[in-house]
């Protein structure tokens, strides 16, 4: 995982910034509020093979009308265009 740098921006053991709560934000407190949103966020969606690997890639061009087609499709079951085609694909090669 890439370490995250903050920049020279703003000193905050210098400056004075609070949070919503009226609370100050320090250099200390400021990465821990970096490190516990990282660590919330995650590495990303899980592998479809169910293994710590990254899932292989297919990508091909297709038409604007098909796109859009897959789109409004993909919002309509609730899926995203990605599932819609691996889903397709699925179908196609299973016979």
């Amino acid at each position: 995982m890439p370490k995250y740098v903050v920049g020279p921006d703003v000193d905050l053991d210098k400056e004075v910034i609070k949070d919503k709560k009226g609370r100050r934000i320090t250099e200390r407190r400021a990465q821990q509020i970096a490190r516990d949103a990282l660590e919330q966020a995650g590495r990303g969606r899980p592998s479809l093979s169910g293994r710590r690997a990254r899932s292989p890639q297919v990508s091909f061009r297709a038409p604007a009308e098909l796109r859009a087609k897959a789109e409004e499709r993909a919002v309509r079951e609730g899926k995203t265009v990605s599932q819609l085609a691996r889903e397709a694909l699925e179908r196609l090669l299973a016979g």
